[in-house]
């Protein structure tokens, strides 16, 4: 799979990113996002997060 965007997040945004996830009630699809955009600044994009993630890419 080719790489469409690099993510580089900020060590706030990444905090903010997972104090979303630890806690309070959110949409299914806020916690996808998420969860994405963590794994892909992680670099693991293209390596099997896809199917870690539980998402079904064309």
């Amino acid at each position: 799979m080719n790489v469409r965007y690099r993510v580089e997040l900020s060590q706030s945004e990444r905090e903010q990113l997972e104090a979303l996830l630890n806690g309070g009630k959110h949409s299914a699809r806020k916690l996808k996002r998420a969860q994405i955009l963590l794994a892909a600044d992680a670099g693991e994009a293209g390596s099997g997060a896809d199917g870690r993630l539980h998402l079904f890419l064309p």
